[in-house]
Order: structure tokens, then C-alpha cells, then sequence
């Protein structure tokens, strides 16, 4: 098979729908709109949500709490992934740890958690440590240099 002779599944297509192109298409007369009506005219029909009048479902369940617009959103390593990617005496950094593969969408910055265990001596560049993995990099022999 060869580039120019692809094309579709048989009956996987359908031709498009072409109303108002009169009576003997089937569609000719009022387009498939029925008569009259808010669905009929120009520019009719509801927004979007409406339920006709009913309490819509936005409205009628609870609200609760709110979203901090000056929140920071990190991406999250733990010390588990740093073991199996880097090699011991490695430099771990924002684009070293892109390169890898661990940072794929860069959001606010990177925190560093002690989840997993830690043999290689590694030095740690990044915007945010926890403790336990602040420990646990010291003990192995690492550094950690927090941004």
C-alpha cells in the first residue's frame, strides 16, 4: 500500500448536511428547524446551562472555598527518581532534570521530596528541599543549594 492509495474505511464517511437547498433534498422548506419557535429563528436557542427556567445545576449545589490566584504550583521529584536518573557527583538542576525526563510542563519551580532513598552524592539545585530530603541528601553526602 502505498501513500496515494490511502482512503477511508467503506461507509466510515458520510456526506456532509446541506439544508434549505430545496424540496427534494430532504432538507429543503424549514432546514431541519421544524416550525416556528425559539429553535426556528435566527439567532435562537439558550445559552448554555439553561434548563428552562429550573434552578440550573450550577446554581443549585453548594459552593465551597475558594482558589488563591498567587498560589505556586511546583513540579514534584522525589529522591527515588533522582537515584535511578542521575549518576553520583551529578549537578541536579532545573534543565538537568528536563533533560532526564523527570520535569516534563515547567510550572512555578521544582521541590525536592524525601520519598525513597538516596546512595549517590548528588548536588542539588532547585527552588524548594523538604527536610526529610534535605536530610537524607547530606547523609549520602549531596548538597542541596535552594534557589
Amino acid at each position: 500500500m502505498k501513500l496515494h492509495e490511502l482512503k477511508p474505511a467503506e461507509g466510515s464517511t458520510k456526506s456532509r448536511k446541506r439544508v434549505g437547498r430545496g424540496n427534494g433534498s430532504g432538507l429543503g422548506n424549514t432546514a431541519g428547524r421544524g416550525h416556528k419557535g425559539q429553535k426556528a429563528r435566527s439567532g435562537g436557542g439558550v445559552r448554555p446551562g439553561f434548563e428552562g427556567g429550573q434552578m440550573p445545576m450550577a446554581r443549585r449545589l453548594p459552593k465551597r472555598g475558594f482558589t488563591n490566584i498567587f498560589a505556586k504550583e511546583y513540579n514534584i521529584v522525589n529522591l527515588s527518581d533522582l537515584e535511578e536518573r542521575f549518576e553520583s557527583g551529578a549537578e541536579v538542576t532545573l534543565e538537568t532534570l528536563i533533560e532526564s525526563g523527570l520535569v516534563k510542563k515547567v510550572l512555578d519551580g521544582v521541590k525536592v521530596l524525601g520519598d525513597g532513598e538516596l546512595t549517590k552524592a548528588l548536588t542539588v539545585k532547585v527552588n524548594k528541599v523538604s527536610k526529610t530530603a534535605a536530610e537524607k541528601i547530606a547523609a549520602a553526602g549531596g548538597k542541596v543549594e535552594v534557589e
